[in-house]
């Protein structure tokens, strides 16, 4: 499947030919949402360890490494190609650090391309929580993030996933389904069902709505 971005094919050309400069043009238009990824896929506990930057700049040694095999068989578009790259970096990453714990401390998922570190639930938790921070709220954002890694642990790994790739990393829905392997349609189909559970559930939670709602009013 050739990329559909004809600036980056014309990279692509440039950098297997050598040319240094088109090598970092490619890596850069996409490092933001690269980080992104590995900001919400590392592990919490890495965290004082392991600078993002410093996984990306492993991760664009890995792409100049591999990026002749993908050019002879482009069979994915190239972000989803170069994003997989990063991602198991970050997998050896946490293998590196964490031992033999890793596999059962740092959950994988395993998708349509390989497996690569998995969202936790504390992390996507957090991230919804976004910065509600205040110290007169301090044991209430606790307690409301430790329901919410409750609710998102209970959900199907598919749908944990989805949500992760579309609502957090914000991928497109083409991206996603070429990530997890579905039709366009049946990836559009299983994020809309997955957000409206995701939405049932943080209902149940007393005052997380209006907490939010208040926040993102505040923000304006």
């Amino acid at each position: 499947m050739a990329d559909a971005n004809d600036d980056t094919s014309h990279l692509i050309q440039r950098a297997i030919a050598g040319d240094q400069l088109a090598l970092a043009d490619l890596f850069d238009r996409y490092r933001d949402r690269l980080k992104r990824m590995i900001r919400l896929r590392l592990d919490r506990r890495l965290s004082a360890r392991v600078d993002p930057s410093d996984v990306l700049q492993d991760a664009y040694l890995d792409m100049v490494q591999q990026l002749p095999s993908y050019h002879r068989n482009p069979d994915m578009p190239f972000f989803v190609w170069l994003r997989l790259t990063a991602g198991q970096r970050l997998q050896r990453i946490h293998r590196q650090h964490l031992g033999a714990a890793a596999r059962d401390a740092v959950r994988e998922v395993s998708l349509h391309r390989g497996a690569m570190p998995q969202a936790s639930s504390e992390s996507l938790a957090a991230q919804l929580l976004g910065h509600f921070t205040s110290a007169s709220r301090a044991v209430i954002r606790a307690e409301m993030q430790r329901q919410l890694q409750a609710v998102l642990s209970d959900m199907e790994p598919v749908d944990h996933e989805i949500i992760a790739l579309r609502h957090f990393e914000e991928l497109t829905n083409q991206e996603t389904a070429a990530i997890l392997g579905l039709s366009k349609t049946a990836a559009s189909n299983r994020y809309v069902r997955a957000l409206a559970r995701l939405q049932q559930a943080l209902e149940s939670i007393p005052g997380f709505l209006d907490t939010t709602a208040g926040r993102h009013r505040g923000d304006r």
